[in-house]
């Protein structure tokens, strides 16, 4: 005798449900995310300049846990293991090889390389948290995608491939960590960002002591440059960025939020064209208006996916609806 299914809310323990539209403050947030994270990748690149990649990601992720961990909850006895899977895959996989990728590469390449965290993200959605995009959402999705493609095309893509693929590998442990966020959520964002960040230190200041030198002659000779980096990873791309981040993966779908993430490499490369003198081309404008409508697309329709259970008789249903949000 086939037993129905019992589908229970992937959100959060309480159960509640919500209307999967996006208010305009989430809107504005989801924007906010990638223009600050854009704007840190020229900030990580003059940072890794002054210190070793590694220990700087191992200096920022101490300084965040410092300040939040003493004014914070304590993880729950069923939270501390999804917290420390959170901080294996957001802080040493993702930020790990992201830092060591970016080092070794260059800002645009690593920014547009690093755009494969959403596709990620969507398709992990669909057999983790039956999150299963529309076509609609499908589309939009892809649309930016091939703004993303535009961006990358060029002589440079094949230059140096370690770069890439460890980015690459970062994009994919960015798009884990952020279903284990939805699955196991809601979290208090700054308890997660604190727990998480002191429960990275160790594995990231393991690595760095492993295959990185001059640790210790970094904190004497970086200069201004490499400090404010450090600060604006710490404050701006760190609590502030994550804060709204972990806050909107606990009140949206992530077919809503993902798709946000592929205005990065515009804004990143926006930022290249300020700080770091490089030319607005055609190819960039092309790629960014692509990804901007992409984006639009799927934002504006994203919250629909197709529920797969199993109803009273056994018969496998689908059924199109909004996504079940926690409160």
């Amino acid at each position: 005798m086939d037993v129905p299914t019992i589908r229970a809310p992937i959100s959060g323990p309480n159960g509640l449900e919500k209307n999967d539209v996006m208010s305009a403050v989430q809107i504005v947030c989801a924007v906010t995310v990638p223009l600050l994270w854009g704007y840190q990748f020229v900030v990580i690149k003059v940072g890794v300049t002054e210190f070793p990649p590694l220990f700087f990601l191992a200096l920022r992720f101490l300084v965040i846990a410092l300040l939040l961990v003493p004014f914070v909850k304590r993880p729950t006895r069923q939270q501390i293991g999804p917290v420390a899977a959170i901080s294996l895959f957001l802080g040493g996989l993702n930020f790990g090889l992201f830092y060591v990728g970016l080092g070794l590469g260059s800002g645009s390449l690593s920014a547009v390389a690093y755009q494969l965290a959403p596709p990620f993200t969507v398709l992990l959605a669909w057999p983790l948290l039956a999150e299963r995009p529309s076509l609609v959402t499908s589309a939009g999705v892809v649309l930016a995608f091939a703004g993303v493609i535009v961006l990358a095309a060029g002589p440079g893509l094949s230059a140096n491939a370690l770069p890439l693929l460890l980015v690459v590998g970062a994009a994919f442990a960015f798009a884990v960590s952020n279903v284990l966020t939805k699955r196991h959520g809601p979290f208090d964002p700054l308890m997660l960002m604190g727990w998480s960040s002191l429960l990275t230190v160790p594995q990231v200041l393991l690595m760095s002591l492993l295959i990185e030198h001059g640790q210790l002659a970094s904190l004497v000779a970086a200069d201004e440059r490499g400090w404010l980096a450090l600060a604006y990873t710490i404050f701006i791309g760190g609590i502030v960025g994550f804060g709204l981040w972990f806050w909107l993966i606990g009140r949206c779908s992530m077919g809503r939020v993902a798709p946000y993430g592929l205005l990065l490499p515009v804004f990143a490369l926006m930022s290249s064209v300020l700080f770091l003198g490089e030319h607005m081309t055609p190819k960039l404008l092309v790629g960014g208006l692509l990804a901007i409508s992409g984006v639009a697309n799927a934002a504006a329709t994203g919250g629909s996916f197709v529920s797969m259970d199993r109803g009273p008789d056994g018969v496998r249903r689908t059924a199109l609806r909004n996504d079940e949000v926690s409160g």
